[in-house]
């Protein structure tokens, strides 16, 4: 069932972000190339750079927000994070060519009674506007698919925001929308076969 007053909060919050004709554009005249850029899980050492771009890209998303989180509050979050080391949780990181972090993805395990049957969870993933609708999101999630199902975890679940516009690239991956007892939809997703997501996300 279509809901207009969400297809247009979703179109004002997509406004300010580029056509991925405009971000190839600015890519060239970077002189970068989006194929080279290293995706690999990340460290400690991390933190700063992390927080940072948590920081901004969250900002970038939700930019109707007023008062968003702030760097002190991110690298809190992040220290504390890197403090477990019991392998529930592990994050990606991709770096451009010049080294510096422009995207993020977290997974950690799941269990909860309300959602039985899922082990896994894309906890967030975000990417810098500028660097959007170049497949660097396709790839952060075949990392992430690729790491759950390394760890015997064969599927996930994602709880977003139904506003946002990035609900349209997990649909187009094959996400299920999760709907409450009440038939609505907040912004849940799931995979249940993570293999068949790996399949379709290139490295």
């Amino acid at each position: 069932m279509s809901n207009p007053g969400l297809a247009i909060k979703r179109f004002i919050m997509d406004l300010p972000r580029p056509s991925k004709a405009a971000n190839i554009r600015r890519l060239r005249k970077r002189g970068e190339k989006a194929e080279l850029f290293i995706i690999r899980e990340a460290t400690a050492a991390d933190i700063p750079a992390l927080s940072a771009l948590h920081v901004k890209a969250w900002a970038q998303t939700y930019w109707t927000v007023l008062r968003p989180p702030t760097y002190s509050i991110r690298e809190w979050q992040w220290k504390d994070q890197f403090k477990k080391i019991d392998g529930s949780w592990f994050c990606f990181v991709i770096e451009n060519s010049k080294g510096q972090l422009i995207g993020f993805a977290k997974g950690k395990s799941y269990s909860h009674s309300d959602l039985p049957g899922f082990s896994g969870e894309l906890n967030k993933i975000y990417l810098l506007r500028e660097y959007q609708r170049l497949g660097l999101g396709r790839r952060l999630m075949g990392n992430v698919a690729r790491k759950f199902l390394s760890l015997g975890i064969s599927d996930m679940v994602l709880f977003g925001v139904a506003e946002n516009p990035s609900c349209l690239f997990h649909e187009a991956l094959g996400g299920e929308k999760l709907y409450s007892k009440k038939g609505e939809f907040h912004g849940g997703y799931c995979w249940r076969n993570l293999q068949s997501l790996a399949s379709v996300c290139p490295v």
